[in-house]
């Protein structure tokens, strides 16, 4: 049976999944977002091979992700100062985009829930 051949729409039919996650664009491009944050996209730079999906996670979970699986996942100079790895999708299967989205998710939540609000100053009469 041949390998069925992961694309844009399938990454979209798995995010929409996760509660809260939502279609939109980054940098013109398509995109999904979880509460606003940027979960994964259609990488815009140059320096990313054509058919590739970018994926927001941690430097920790992208070391783990290139030392695991170099032939599925990368990342290039100008993506490294950012927390997100690239992914040949023609590489990947459903299950495993699956895993590596619920890990985004996980970690853009996480990291929008830790983050400091705006001091709202308090005024006296």
């Amino acid at each position: 049976m041949p390998k069925r051949t992961i694309t844009f729409d399938t990454v979209r039919k798995i995010g929409l999944a996760l509660p809260g996650v939502e279609e939109s664009t980054a940098y013109g491009s398509p995109a999904l977002k979880a509460r606003g944050k940027l979960l994964a996209c259609i990488p815009v730079h140059r320096s990313a091979e054509p058919g590739s999906l970018a994926v927001c996670v941690d430097f920790n979970d992208r070391a783990a992700l290139l030392a695991e699986a170099p032939d599925i996942y990368y990342v290039t100079d100008h993506y490294l100062p950012h927390e997100s790895v690239l992914v040949r999708l023609s590489r990947m299967n459903p299950d495993a985009l699956r895993d590596l989205l619920g890990m985004a998710y996980k970690f853009v939540t996480r990291k929008a829930a830790t983050r400091p609000r705006p001091h709202k100053p308090r005024h006296s009469l």
